[in-house]
């Protein structure tokens, strides 16, 4: 199971690369994602936390611009 959620958020993260006009709609979908994994008891590895606090800051905007995938 944690293995296909990573999996997901690696395609959400690849979708967001594509489609960055659709950006807000995949932050969503990524937040809901990584809620699934904790209600799950699944553990979040560090760098998908960090994407958490991203999506959180209001200058995420810029981060998603800068951020290579």
């Amino acid at each position: 199971m944690f293995e296909t959620m990573k999996a997901s958020i690696a395609a959400l993260m690849d979708e967001i690369a594509e489609r960055p006009a659709d950006l807000h709609i995949l932050q969503e979908k990524l937040r809901e994602k990584i809620s699934e994994m904790r209600a799950m008891g699944l553990p979040v590895p560090e760098d998908i936390e960090r994407l958490e606090k991203a999506l959180e800051d209001p200058q995420s905007d810029e981060f998603w611009k800068n951020l290579e995938i």
